[in-house]
């Protein structure tokens, strides 16, 4: 028995040579300096990779049930829930594992960070590293919008809305992302599509690039007080630690105490699966449902707490503008600071902004746990109109002010600059929007407004567009519909553009 074992594992390694190829990897030498205890802090980046293999095997399985369309979705993850046989724990596994593997990403990149293992000669390295941390979060918004409840459609709007606001080519962006200008069958499609193939395969892509040159350059040896890192002579020092007799192979010592953690996180995963099982879905995605109050996964609650708590002014330029400002930093990192002191205790400011980051993010978490997205959301639905507005008001625009007020509009927008901040401030709505744009916009919803068309009669629709026209100031003329051919068309156009 054991002699035809080793003949077909003899007949297999014969063909495709796989001591030659895998064992310098597995024997690869490291610094004998990870025996010590902070040996352990070098165990995320396996760990990761095996939570990354484990949701690509939970997925294939998930898929075999999921339907990726907006009619099913939502219904084949409940059957998924109650009807397969554990499917629930195999939703769970697969929830709690990428929730993990983002936890363990991050812990891993601090780790780097404060280590200074992101210098010479390892400064693609971590470039590579952060491209995988933006894949990862990648894959966390996608698998949240592919739960398609209450949630992720509301979340994905006010992402679609986010995307809208890039100059000259928002539209674009969200048509492409959407499928459309609303959120429909198509968007959860393309939502699939990038779960399930476009960032599987450029994160895949990314970690074979980042695991080569892990081993062509090595691990980053425990950084030491008073030791700097010069490309001079840093090389030449290196190859002094992980020479025969001075370095450890990989295999056994460091590759057991990477088993040993990668063993007890999937453990740990498991448990939480049972004990806490899926995450969702929870209410059925329905645009029409205004009462409902979206909560995003919590390692998004900080974003849309700064969304929610930032002057609507300056909303625009932090969506757009910071993203790419820390991307770039993360990116240039190594080029800015690829030499010097490695030890935390030599890199104060380093570690100030560690603590600071940490902080900033907890406390916007916790805002955005306790204020979904818009905070006080239901501060001024009893509010009245302002008397300013009301003394100026036929009786059919007095009616779409009662219309306003009994669908608790005030909820999102703000009249008068009092109410809520998720939608633009209804004073000036009749000067940006002709009618027919305004009805389209109450009957079709779009970005992130629900759609009221099932909820509001001919008449009701007639008089909240009157009304919106109407409580516009005096010194602001209302949007018009240019008449083509005629010969103010042009001029009517400008006065809609001015007031804007």
């Amino acid at each position: 028995m054991l002699g035809g074992i080793k003949n077909v594992l003899m007949w297999f390694e014969h063909r495709l040579v796989l001591r030659e190829t895998f064992w310098p990897i597995v024997r690869h030498p490291v610094p004998r300096s990870l025996r010590r205890k902070v040996g352990w802090m070098y165990v995320l980046g396996s760990t990761a990779m095996t939570l990354l293999f484990l949701q690509v095997a939970t997925g294939i399985a998930l898929s075999m049930v999921y339907v990726p369309s907006a009619g099913e979705a939502y219904e084949s993850l409940n059957y998924l829930n109650f009807q397969v046989p554990l499917g629930w724990l195999l939703r769970a596994i697969h929830n709690w594992s990428a929730t993990m593997m983002l936890v363990v990403v991050v812990v891993h990149m601090i780790q780097v960070f404060l280590a200074g293992a992101y210098k010479y000669p390892r400064e693609l390295t971590w470039m590579l590293g952060v491209i995988l941390f933006f894949c990862t979060v990648g894959m966390a918004f996608t698998g949240q919008v592919l739960r398609w409840d209450a949630d992720s459609y509301w979340g994905l709007g006010v992402g679609a809305a986010m995307m809208g606001r890039v100059p000259f080519i928002g539209p674009q962006i969200v048509d492409l992302m959407m499928g459309g200008p609303m959120v429909g069958g198509e968007t959860l499609s393309r939502f699939f599509a990038l779960h399930v193939y476009i960032i599987p395969g450029i994160l895949f892509a990314t970690l074979g690039a980042h695991l080569y040159l892990v081993v062509r350059k090595g691990i980053s040896e425990p950084p030491e007080v008073g030791k700097e890192v010069d490309p001079a002579t840093y090389e030449e020092e290196y190859e002094e630690l992980i020479a025969d007799g001075a370095g450890d192979p990989f295999f056994p010592g460091p590759m057991a105490r990477d088993a040993f953690f990668i063993g007890f996180t999937l453990l740990f995963v498991l448990a939480i699966a049972v004990v806490l099982g899926p995450d969702g879905p929870g209410l059925a995605p329905d645009p029409a449902n205004v009462a409902v109050e979206p909560v995003p996964d919590w390692y998004f609650l900080s974003l849309f707490a700064v969304l929610a708590l930032s002057p609507r002014s300056l909303e625009t330029y932090i969506i757009l503008i910071s993203p790419v400002i820390i991307v770039g930093v993360m990116l240039m990192l190594p080029v800015w600071a690829g030499r010097g002191e490695r030890h935390p205790y030599r890199r104060p400011i380093a570690v100030l902004s560690v603590v600071f980051i940490s902080l900033v993010l907890g406390v916007l978490t916790w805002l955005g746990y306790k204020e979904p997205w818009s905070p006080h959301m239901n501060a001024w639905t009893g509010d009245a109109v302002p008397v300013n507005i009301v003394k100026r008001l036929s009786p059919t625009e007095m009616q779409g002010a009662v219309v306003l007020q009994l669908k608790a509009c005030r909820n999102c927008h703000a009249l008068d600059g009092i109410g809520g901040h998720r939608g633009p401030d209804l004073t000036y709505v009749g000067s940006r929007l002709d009618r027919p744009a305004l009805v389209r916009q109450v009957v079709q919803g779009g970005g992130n407004m629900p759609a009221y068309g099932k909820q509001l009669t001919g008449a009701q629709i007639t008089a909240l567009v009157d009304f919106l026209h109407a409580c516009r100031p005096e010194n602001r003329p209302p949007a018009v519909v240019p008449t083509p051919g005629s010969g103010n068309g042009k001029k009517k156009m400008a006065n809609r553009d001015s007031s804007q």
